[in-house]
Formats: structure tokens, sequence, C-alpha cells
């Protein structure tokens, strides 16, 4: 546990870091009569991430918190069995999203991980993977207008289309 915060917190450090700096690209303090610069908020977010990676590393170092004290695995063998599982799935539902779209990748990857990994019934897994496909469409596609990708599916959206945009 104490090398996986350690290598953890520097990881998130680096983000930050790399975060700060291409966020710095725009102006990331007030332009006048506009507001925050474009850069604004992923830089100042970015910089109390690494605030908070040095706090992290602070405490490391002092044996603070309970997994700076810890020398237990990070993971036993039923945690990476899960991490590998769910991981697996994720990766598998970006690369449907081509084939199959946003509306297709999501609930597979719902139906996945409910009923398969969650063991929930399929009432549940249904409601929550159809639920949150069609909110999802709503949401993107006809409140904020912003075109998720459809991939081969796309024929099935054109008559929502004629009704809502």
């Amino acid at each position: 546990m104490r090398r996986a915060e350690l290598v953890t917190a520097l990881l998130m450090a680096a983000l930050s870091i790399y975060l700060m700096v291409k966020s710095a690209e725009l102006p990331i303090g007030w332009v006048p009569d506009e507001g925050p610069g474009g850069g604004s908020f992923p830089f100042w977010l970015s910089a109390a991430m690494l605030l908070s990676c040095l706090w992290i590393l602070y405490n490391w170092y002092r044996r603070t918190s309970p997994p700076s004290q810890s020398d237990e695995p990070f993971m036993d063998s039923y945690a990476a069995r899960s991490f590998a599982l769910a991981g697996g799935g994720v990766t598998a539902m970006i690369a449907l999203v081509h084939v199959v779209g946003m509306y297709g990748a999501v609930p597979l990857f719902l139906i996945f991980y409910i009923r398969f990994l969650g063991r929930h019934s399929w009432t549940t897994t249904v409601s929550i993977a159809v639920g949150a496909t069609v909110g999802a469409f709503f949401f993107f596609d006809v409140a904020l207008r912003i075109v998720l990708p459809k991939g081969y599916l796309e024929p099935l959206f054109i008559p929502l289309y004629s009704i809502f945009l």
C-alpha cells in the first residue's frame, strides 16, 4: 500500500503539472470585459490537484496516513481480477463506440457491468441500461445539441432527429 500511495501521488502530480502547462497556453487570468480566460478553470483545478498530491506526499513521508503505514499488498487476487474485468469492459466499450456508437456501446457495457459483474436482476439491469442511454441521448443530442458518435446505428436515430431537432 505504501508504494502504491507514492506512485499514485507522483503520477497524479505529473499529470497536474502537464495539465497546468497545457492550460496556460490559453489565458488563465481575468480577461477584461470577458471574464475568466479559457484556460482558467483547468489551470486552477490542476493547481488544486497538484497541491493535494503534494499533501499526500507529505503525509506519505511522515507516515501519517493509513496507507503509508501499511505493508499489505495494494491488490489481492480478487481485487486484481475485478480490476481486469472492469478495465476490460471499459476497453471493449471504447472499442465498440466506432462500430455501434455511444448509444450502443454504453448499454452493452452497463449490461455487462450490472448483470454479470454486479449480479443484479435483469429488470434492474435493463432498466438502468435503457434509462441511462435514453437520458444521455436527450441530454447530449437534444438539450445540448452535442451529437455523439452513433456508428452503424445512426439510421435508428433519424426519426428521433426529425421529432426533436
